[in-house]
């Protein structure tokens, strides 16, 4: 198998990731005398900040993904590859893909960040993420299966199991998901479910610092408390999650919570890469860069996005926050100084612009901090859903998000309520198997690759 790019005498950039920040570079050069080559383990760009929809039922999937090759539809000197990265060799300039070695003039690494657990095993296995539309939907059919397992169980200790459900993060993520379970809750349990006492269902959150939302503003990381606490959501604050064994999370101040739905968003990391240097790697495995997103030690390699650790900003000393608008503006900055490189002109270092950062927690329940305002409740719930449907790509994908929206709040009704399960063909798993160790196997990548920063939590 190869990769299948022609040489057309252009200099060639790979950019691994069809992410926020992959995605920006890739538009802005479409257009240039490079040629683009855009790698991508899925087809299709996801939009993060709403995967927690389709885990409640709240959006299809398809509503916030996007094919990757109508962006592109056109473009003579752009290619789109679906694969992963198996392995780089910077020497060589080239890199190892599920679909054989795809040379490179300027390698662009915009892979992204992957959940955290810490060194856990017990919860890596058993936990349910939330980073992508798959995780998303895998945690939708667990969280509809555990409903209708909780009327038919034998026993009351293993329905309060299947009804208790345990956030792990209080970032975000774990406000917005449990916000929104907390609706479900509220509206869907007693309608879809009559025969099931909705008041047994607990949702527990549980956050090892001292306040929600850490990277946003006291008086938002307290009306967030506010909001969910007027959910009835169990909020335990500086308390951590020392286990999970035997359907039970054990917590840090001695209590253990029965649950077979437990939803780690608790931790990000950078996406594991094989075949850099290990002075390459900084806290929580994400690639060293400077202010023009060169990788430390690297040569014509990059980092953008939230797999990127940028040096030299003083306003953050531990790294851009890993959110849509750094990776954009990192994209957009890099598309700039490679347009710069090829007219021999100077370079522009990075800097970073604070557009603001909000999360909504239910219905009319939202906070937004923008510059050194301040807005809450509806106000901030509107603001979210403008920010949020502007950023979505494609004019059906908006129109079909706002449709969903309107319906949900003039019915108090979530409409994606089906278990689906998809199962790979026999043949199509065996052949998959087949060309990755072909592919994989008889690759023995540098031995200084791993580095011990790499395994370290994000402050």
């Amino acid at each position: 198998m190869s990769a299948n790019i022609p040489q057309t005498g252009q200099k060639r950039i790979v950019i691994v990731g069809g992410g926020f920040a992959g995605l920006q570079l890739a538009q802005r050069l479409k257009r240039s005398n490079y040629q683009i080559v855009l790698l991508d383990k899925n087809n299709y760009h996801q939009f993060p900040p709403l995967i927690y929809q389709i885990a409640t039922a709240g959006l299809n999937p398809s509503a916030i993904s996007f094919p990757l090759r109508k962006l592109f539809a056109g473009r003579k000197n752009l290619y789109f590859r679906l694969g992963e990265l198996r392995a780089i060799f910077p020497e060589q300039k080239y890199i190892q893909t599920s679909i054989g070695k795809l040379s490179y003039d300027y390698l662009v690494l915009a892979c992204g960040a992957t959940t955290n657990f810490f060194h856990n095993a017990d919860i890596a296995d058993k936990a349910m993420p939330m980073k992508t539309v798959a995780e998303a939907m895998g945690l939708r059919n667990a969280l509809l299966s555990n409903f209708e397992r909780a009327l038919t169980c034998a026993t009351e200790e293993e329905r309060q199991e299947l009804l208790n459900v345990v956030i792990v993060g209080g970032g975000p993520s774990g406000v917005e998901i449990a916000g929104a379970i907390a609706e479900m809750r509220r509206y869907v349990l007693p309608r879809d479910y009559p025969d099931l006492d909705a008041s047994r269902m607990h949702i527990h959150l549980i956050e090892g610092s001292s306040k929600l939302l850490s990277a946003m503003s006291p008086q938002s990381s307290k009306q967030a408390l506010e909001f969910l606490q007027r959910l009835n959501v169990e909020v335990a604050l500086n308390t951590l999650v020392q286990d999970y064994r035997d359907r039970t999370v054990y917590l840090s101040d001695g209590r253990t919570i029965p649950s077979l739905t437990f939803i780690w968003v608790g931790g990000v990391c950078g996406v594991p890469l094989t075949g850099l240097p290990a002075a390459s790697f900084g806290r929580g495995g994400r690639l060293i860069v400077n202010r023009y997103h060169e990788v430390k030690d690297c040569h014509d390699i990059y980092a953008i996005g939230d797999i990127a650790l940028m040096e030299g900003d003083a306003a953050y000393p531990k790294g851009h926050p890993m959110m849509a608008q750094p990776a954009i503006q990192q994209g957009f900055n890099l598309s700039c100084n490679f347009l710069a490189i090829q007219q021999q002109q100077a370079r522009t270092p990075f800097a970073y612009k604070d557009l603001g950062s909000m999360a909504t927690i239910g219905r009319n329940l939202a906070v937004a901090d923008i510059g050194r305002m301040h807005f809450g409740g509806f106000v901030a719930w509107f603001l979210w859903m403008a920010v949020h449907l502007r950023s979505i790509l494609g004019v059906h994908n908006k129109l079909a998000v706002l449709l969903e929206w309107t319906w949900s709040y003039f019915t108090y009704d979530r409409s994606n309520r089906m278990i689906v399960r998809a199962k790979l063909p026999a043949v199509l798993q065996e052949r998959r198997e087949r060309e990755n160790r072909t592919h994989w196997g008889d690759i023995k990548p540098p031995q200084d690759s791993a580095s011990a920063e790499q395994n370290k939590p994000i402050d």
